[in-house]
């Protein structure tokens, strides 16, 4: 597996970074699907850098793109194999990039879209050091019964979600929410009605609220 590597933003402020923001995309595209999400968080969070790391691996579904594991094969041990893979690598992204900004090691948060969230739900709660929030959106949980025996901290989660989503169903953000409050993780919830998959304007604005309390204290 190579080392990550992506398009970057910030800080808004042009000085030193304070915070990192890593935002991980979903199946089939790459960095610059969402580091167009940096200029309007990055008003909101100044001091932000922020960084979406194209994934590991090509979509192995397209003639472009890149993927953070397969869905060829969806069987639970297959799809709990790719996820920790493309965990570990967010983790070597993520420890390369906040010691590059010269930052502590709790001075970020994660973020992602569709297969992006789902590997930020699974990396970010296993991390001996917690994110100070995981924003995932139009994803879920892989390997929901895992959680509770594997969960390393308890970082708040923003969960949302397109009602009519027909890529990954709501009914997966439904159940991210149920398991992980179960185990003790503070979740707040956005449910968008007639919204597909994808991200709408009402998600982005929560999302820039979830990372200025986030990085508040």
């Amino acid at each position: 597996m190579t080392e990550l590597n992506g398009p970057r933003w910030g800080p808004k402020s042009g000085g030193a970074a304070k915070q990192l923001v890593v935002l991980c995309h979903g199946l089939g595209a790459d960095g610059f699907d969402l580091i167009d999400l940096a200029p309007g968080w990055g008003a909101a969070l100044a001091d932000a850098a922020f960084a979406a790391p194209n994934a590991p691996y090509p979509c192995d579904m397209g003639p472009m793109g890149r993927q953070w594991f397969s869905v060829a094969d969806r069987s639970p041990a297959r799809m709990v194999q790719g996820v920790r893979g493309a965990a570990q690598a967010l983790d070597g992204f993520l420890d390369a990039e906040l010691a590059r900004l010269a930052l502590p090691p709790d001075a970020y948060a994660l973020m992602g879209f569709s297969q992006g969230a789902m590997t930020v739900l699974f990396a970010g709660l296993r991390r001996a050091v917690a994110p100070r929030a995981i924003l995932a959106f139009s994803g879920g949980l892989i390997a929901p019964e895992s959680l509770a025996a594997q969960i390393r901290n308890h970082a708040p989660v923003l969960l949302v979600h397109g009602e009519d989503d027909d890529v990954v169903p709501i009914a997966r953000s439904h159940e991210a929410e149920r398991v992980l409050r179960a185990a003790g993780v503070p979740v707040e919830t956005l449910w968008c009605p007639g919204l597909p998959h994808g991200i709408d304007a009402a998600g982005i604005s929560l999302g820039a609220l979830a990372l200025q309390r986030a990085f508040a204290t």
